[in-house]
C-alpha cells in the first residue's frame, strides 16, 4: 500500500481530506489497528472504515502488487492467453532432469495444497515418475480435499515398479483423505480382444463409471520414449510399436494415448491395446492438469496443451519461454 496525500484537494472539503489522509496513514503506513485509531481520532470504529474506503475511491491510498523473486506472473500469463489455458504455473528451477523433477514435483504439491476445496473425484496416471514426486512433497491436508483418487490407466505391472504405482495412488488418496481406486489390470495388454475382455470385466465396469465422474486429473505428459518408471514397469510399448508411432508423426502421450505435434490422437491399433480411460472421456473431464517439463519433453508439452489433452500446466521456467519462442531474457 501506498499512501499519497498530494492531487486530492480536489475531491472535498480541506478538513475532510485530511482526515481521510490522516486515517489511511496511520492504518497503512504505521500499522495501527483500526479501533486504536478509532480511539486516538474520538470517531467511530465504523466512520473510520469508511474513511479508509473512502481513501481507496479517492486515490489516496493506491494498491502496488510486489512480484516476489522467482515468482513469473508475465511467462504465465502469456502461456494462459496463447493456448488458452485455464491454468499456467511456471517453476523457477533449472538444472538436470533430477532438479527439474524435484522443482515440479514441489509446485505441484504447493498448487493441490492452495486449490483442493474438497468433494474432488481426482483421476491419476499411474506410471507417471513427477507424479510420485508430487506426492512424496505433498503435506497431509487438514480438511479432506478429495472423495476419490482413481487411476486412468491399468496399474498392474512387474512387481517391484507396480508397487510404486499402488504407493502413488495410495498416499495420495491418503493425503488429500480420498479413497483409492485401482485398476487392477496392466495399462497395456498384446491384443485388442484381451483389452475389451478386461474392460469388460464387473470391477472394470465399475472404474469406468467412476471415469466419467471426475473433476480433475493428475497426469505426467510422456514422450514417445518410455520413461525409465515406465519402461521397467513392463507396460511399455515394444520398439516396434515406438517406431510405428514414430512414422506416424507422434511426439508424445498422455495415459498411453499418443498424439502428434498439434495434439491430434495417432490412430492406431495401439488404441485399442490400451486399458485405461476413453480420450473423449478424458477430455471431458473440468481440470486436467499436466505436470512436466526439461528440454527432452519440450514437443510433447506444447502438443499435449495445444490439442487441449491439459488445460492446466505446472512446467519449468526454460520450458514455459520453449513455449513461447522466446529467448531466455523474456
Amino acid at each position: 500500500m501506498a499512501v499519497h496525500a498530494s492531487g486530492v484537494g480536489r475531491s472535498g472539503p480541506e478538513g475532510r481530506v485530511r482526515l481521510i489522509t490522516k486515517v489511511a496513514h496511520m492504518y497503512h503506513e504505521r500499522g495501527i489497528r483500526q479501533a486504536d485509531i478509532a480511539d486516538a481520532l474520538h470517531i467511530s470504529q465504523t466512520k473510520v472504515s469508511r474513511l479508509l474506503k473512502r481513501a481507496g475511491e479517492i486515490g489516496i491510498v493506491r494498491t502496488v502488487v510486489v512480484v516476489s523473486q522467482g515468482v513469473h506472473l508475465t511467462l504465465e500469463q502469456a502461456l494462459e492467453d496463447r493456448y488458452g489455458l485455464r491454468e499456467a504455473v511456471v517453476v523457477d528451477v533449472d538444472g538436470d532432469e533430477s532438479e527439474i523433477l524435484a522443482g515440479i514435483g514441489s509446485a505441484g504439491a504447493a498448487y493441490l495444497e492452495s486449490t483442493l476445496a474438497g468433494g474432488e473425484r481426482i483421476g491419476i496416471s499411474p506410471w507417471s515418475q513427477t507424479l510420485l514426486s508430487v506426492a512424496d512433497r505433498l503435506r497431509p491436508l487438514r480438511v479432506a480435499g478429495a472423495d476419490r483418487v482413481v487411476q486412468l490407466v491399468g496399474g498392474v505391472g512387474e512387481r517391484t515398479v507396480q508397487a510404486k504405482a499402488n504407493r502413488l495412488l495410495g498416499h495420495l488418496a491418503e493425503l488429500v483423505g480420498a479413497e483409492p481406486i485401482y485398476v487392477q489390470a496392466p495399462g497395456l495388454v498384446g491384443t485388442a480382444e484381451i483389452s475389451q475382455s478386461l474392460v469388460g470385466d464387473a470391477a472394470m465396469r465399475t472404474v469406468t463409471e467412476e471415469w466419467r465422474s471426475l473433476t480433475m486429473a493428475l497426469v505426467g505428459i510422456g514422450s514417445v520414449q518410455p520413461s525409465p518408471l515406465l519402461r521397467d514397469s513392463g507396460n511399455a510399448l515394444a520398439a516396434t510399436d515406438q517406431d510405428k508411432l514414430i512414422a506416424a508423426h507422434a511426439v508424445g502421450d498422455v495415459c498411453q494415448r499418443f498424439f502428434d505435434a498439434t495434439g491430434e490422437l495417432i490412430h492406431s491399433d495401439l488404441n485399442s491395446r490400451v486399458v485405461g480411460i476413453d480420450p473423449k472421456v478424458f477430455r471431458a473431464i473440468p481440470r486436467r492438469i499436466g505436470m512436466a517439463g526439461g528440454e527432452r519433453k519440450h514437443a510433447a508439452i506444447r502438443a499435449a496443451i495445444s490439442g487441449g489433452w491439459v488445460n492446466v500446466i505446472i512446467t519449468d521456467v526454460a520450458t514455459a519461454r520453449a513455449l513461447l519462442d522466446e529467448p531466455d531474457d523474456f
